[in-house]
């Protein structure tokens, strides 16, 4: 199985107790459960991570590096603020997907601009939870892609 992280920046901890009319009910536990169910059905395992440090969130793009196939990114606040991240993601070299549960776009005008979707494969938004979901099913095609044209670049 193709390893795959899905990454979680601030204050994601509190999904489900946190604005619930604009993130819904649903906890970050159930989030994780629903990836790794689709994770497997697809044919991927996951590293599932969250935290409210910015330096933590490099890091683990940094490991991912080494050991992921592809990355699965809400960086939260971060999306609008992280120079850092976006550079520690210019050194991954394989898909990423954003990924927003709320739509940013409907939202306050500073939401409108992402740092993380110029280097994305491509960006999920508005769909509440259930946009994680789509991102690994993406992913999975994706990844399988990215190795098709590494093994056809070695021929």
């Amino acid at each position: 199985m193709k390893l795959i992280y899905v990454l979680n920046g601030p204050n994601l901890n509190l999904l489900g107790k946190r604005q619930p009319h604009i993130y819904g009910h649903e906890t970050l536990e159930d989030v994780k459960q629903a990836c790794l169910q689709v994770a497997a059905e697809n044919g991927l395992a996951v590293e599932f991570l969250q935290s409210n440090s910015e330096a933590q969130i490099v890091d683990w793009i940094h490991a991912a590096r080494e050991v992921a196939s592809g990355i699965v990114i809400n960086p939260a606040a971060f999306t609008h603020t992280s120079v850092a991240i976006l550079d520690a993601l210019n050194t991954f070299d394989h898909p990423i997907i954003e990924v927003h549960i709320s739509n940013v776009h409907k939202r306050e005008p500073f939401r409108h601009h992402s740092y993380v979707s110029g280097v994305a494969s491509g960006v999920i938004a508005g769909f509440g939870t259930q946009g994680y979901l789509f991102a690994i099913q993406r992913m999975a095609k994706l990844v399988r892609e990215h190795e098709a044209v590494g093994a056809s670049a070695q021929d």
